[in-house]
């Protein structure tokens, strides 16, 4: 048997206006890798994270995907943040036929056998949001996004499941930038105080989502009274605005720093052992840690990383994750995750107000909406 190492790509942004998320990413990955190899490798084999900075392009993520399969010989991709980055790679691993793994939240509507998708679905956050926002603030919604695929899909996806509530109305929806700054947010601010919706939803991105709500607070608008709600603004974006700007607002994600497992404790003590306060945990920094623990497990029950032997383990298999108990759905290569809300508070973390207490089964084209078993909801308003 070989005792070869095992070379696997990892493709995230270091650089350019999605690398504070990327930056998590990696890290989330090398914390698992470090994690593999201090316990013995796989099979005895060493893991060796071939890594690329994507600088935040979609166009990087096409050539450097190309350039670990075919220069650097790896048979599975660890990678890519915002989905024109995983459409650029999708048809370069389903021409090579080698394996992504996707540690993201997006837009659903896609399958494709060369890709496990660890990241929520719309059915596993957009649901829970739409219904837990529009039930304490009404159901007005303002929709503002970054301009690319994923926040036009899941602003339709939400402005669609607003839209069955008594009393919705979808009064604005506009779409910015991704290196967007406040000045720019200035006249979409007069909108909204023009037009006083119920909540805001944002699925801005990057370093813009800062902004974001920073133009928020200078336009004096008040989270109790109309709160942003987002799909994507997670403790290292509140890094980047400050705990006060972000006090306030929603976000829904699988994970938070703030649950109390022992699972999770126990990841988080690893973690800034290894990196200190130099990243910020977050929904995908902990996608991206998990999903490197699934392909180990499968590697090591297949003996290989070709695709064609390393599937049929990870598909159906299941891994105690952070955030709890995870399983990749064979049918549809997604993962049943534990869909979450949190509020911003002044610590710089998320309190959360409601949670599932079993993992939400993947839907990625909307079939079904199954909001889970939900704890007690804290009193949304009197926080």
């Amino acid at each position: 048997m070989t005792t070869d190492p095992i070379r696997v790509g990892v493709l995230f942004s270091m650089t350019g206006v999605t690398s504070t998320i990327g930056r998590s990413q990696l890290q989330g990955t090398l914390l698992a890798i470090d994690e593999i190899n201090a316990a013995g490798g796989i099979l005895g084999r060493e893991v060796i994270p071939v890594a690329y900075d994507t600088q935040s392009t979609p166009a990087v993520y096409a050539e450097l995907a190309e350039r670990l399969i075919l220069q650097d010989r790896v048979n599975v991709i660890f990678g890519c943040y915002m989905s024109s980055s995983r459409k650029a790679v999708l048809p370069i691993v389903e021409k090579w036929n080698k394996l992504l793994f996707y540690p993201t939240i997006y837009e659903g509507f896609e399958f494709s056998s060369n890709i496990i998708y660890t990241g929520a679905a719309p059915n596993q956050n957009s649901v829970q949001l739409a219904e837990f926002m529009t039930a304490n603030f009404g159901a007005r919604v303002y929709l503002v996004g970054s301009d690319y695929i994923f926040p036009y899909e899941s602003n339709r996806i939400m402005g669609e499941l607003v839209l069955q509530r008594q009393g919705s109305d979808k009064v604005g929806e506009r779409y910015v930038p991704l290196n967007a700054t406040e000045a720019d947010y200035a006249p979409i601010f007069d909108d909204i105080r023009d037009k006083q919706p119920d909540f805001i939803f944002s699925t801005v991105v990057g370093d813009s989502a800062a902004a974001f709500y920073r133009a928020y607070a200078d336009a004096g608008l008040n989270p109790r009274q109309m709160p942003i709600a987002s799909l994507t603004t997670s403790e290292a974006e509140i890094g980047q605005m400050g705990n006060d700007v972000a006090a306030g607002h929603f976000t829904a994600a699988p994970y938070f720093q703030s649950i109390q497992s022992p699972a999770n404790l126990q990841c988080l003590e690893r973690f800034r052992r290894m990196f200190g306060n130099d990243a910020v945990p977050n929904m995908c920094w902990e996608a991206a840690y998990f999903q490197v623990h699934l392909f180990a497990n499968a590697f090591a029950k297949a003996g290989d990383d070709e695709i064609v032997r390393i599937l049929p383990h990870i598909l159906g298999s299941e891994l105690d994750a952070p955030q709890g108990r995870i399983r990749v759905d064979a049918n549809n290569h997604h993962t049943c995750l534990y869909p979450r809300i949190g509020v911003a508070n002044s610590r710089g973390q998320f309190t959360i107000v409601r949670e599932a207490t079993r993992a939400v089964h993947p839907d990625p084209y909307l079939v079904t909406h199954s909001l889970g078993d939900w704890t007690t909801t804290l009193n949304a308003l009197e926080l």
